[in-house]
């Protein structure tokens, strides 16, 4: 079968790979579609990272590089392993991408997201959803029904958004601020809009500016004037609830600090390329609780669920769908050369 391996820095090939074996309670699904993720575009330009070097097997999976790439993806049952059986051959299904321990202090509390050896399917080994085959464990499967699988791709990153909103303990009334408008700063407002609070997002592209105005109430540009300032006047002088900040840029964390109220809460979502520098005199005069946030524990089911009951419309955030062959041209370079054009693209490993 076909799969986009990561060999290195700026080296990701399409190559034929030997399709994974079923076993014991695992799945087998036919990939229908795997979206491009920010992470993606770290590994392809700085990384190593997430993917073991050469020479440096992951200690859960033993691989090193080159290694399958691919964690957002959805697809449909083909067969399941022995003791499987509440999914069934034709199932849409999407996965949790883990690769966890088990036994590490975090997993034996239900933490698994925090696993001291945790990796990701698609970036650690264990296949991954750029290919045509994958082969995971029954624990990180979920069903859809009958939701369309292009947009079922995009529940990986919309269980981001909701473990960040989880982290924020958001509930209806509030106001919050997200800085930045880039997939994640999109889930979260539409996960926050569901919830019932109100949501301004600051942004200093035009194309994402646009986009955000579909599921922001307020939609400021930072070259417009502080943020701070414009926040506060949309909250009767106080400022925001909650912020998050979305764009792993430290102007944008500055502004969401200094836009949040007193004692607001401000979660971090981006993963950032660099140290960041954080205003200390905000964060103790102000008693901000500033928290972190990684991927997601148990937010499958209710990203799924709130696809299915409305609440969320994953369509408008897919903004293009390419072929494997096209993932590095078409896919990660427009991505990287013109971001403002696209949220998700989205990849179809058979195509």
């Amino acid at each position: 079968m076909r799969a986009a391996r990561f060999h290195g820095r700026r080296d990701i090939r399409i190559e034929d790979v030997a399709e994974p074996e079923l076993r014991a309670g695992t799945v087998a699904i036919d990939v229908a579609w795997c979206g491009i993720c920010g992470t993606d575009l770290h590994e392809y330009l700085e990384g190593p990272i997430f993917t073991p070097a050469p020479g440096h097997p992951h200690p859960l999976t033993g691989e090193d590089a080159p290694v399958t790439m691919g964690h957002e993806f959805s697809g449909t049952v083909s067969a399941v392993g022995d003791g499987v059986d509440d999914l069934a051959v034709g199932d849409g299904v999407v996965v949790e991408p883990y690769v966890v321990c088990d036994e590490c202090r975090p997993c034996q509390e239900g933490n698994y997201h925090l696993c001291t050896r945790m990796g990701f399917i698609g970036l650690a080994g264990g296949g991954g959803g750029l290919s045509e085959k994958v082969v995971v464990p029954r624990r990180w499967v979920h069903p859809v029904g009958d939701m369309p699988l292009d947009q079922a791709a995009l529940i990986e990153p919309l269980s981001v958004a909701h473990h960040a909103v989880e982290r924020s303990g958001a509930r209806a009334g509030q106001t919050a601020v997200i800085g930045g408008s880039g997939p994640i700063g999109l889930l979260v407002a539409a996960v926050l809009r569901g919830l019932g609070v109100t949501v301004i997002v600051s942004e200093v592209s035009a194309a994402r500016i646009e986009r955000a105005q579909g599921v922001a109430d307020h939609v400021l540009n930072p070259r417009d004037g502080t943020i701070g300032d414009r926040v506060r006047d949309l909250t009767d002088g106080l400022g925001a609830d909650l912020g998050f900040e979305c764009a792993g840029v430290n102007q944008v964390l500055d502004d969401v600090l200094d836009a949040v109220r007193p004692a607001g809460v401000v979660v971090n979502v981006s993963i950032w390329g660099a140290p960041a520098t954080v205003d200390m005199q905000k964060l103790v005069l102000k008693e901000i609780d500033l928290r972190g946030t990684i991927a997601y524990v148990r937010d499958h089911a209710a990203a799924i669920a709130l696809v299915q009951d409305g609440t969320v419309d994953l369509a408008p955030f897919i903004t293009g769908r390419i072929a494997l062959d096209d993932l590095v041209d078409e896919g990660l370079h427009t991505l990287i050369d013109h971001n403002d054009t696209a949220v998700k693209i989205l990849v179809s490993p058979s195509a």
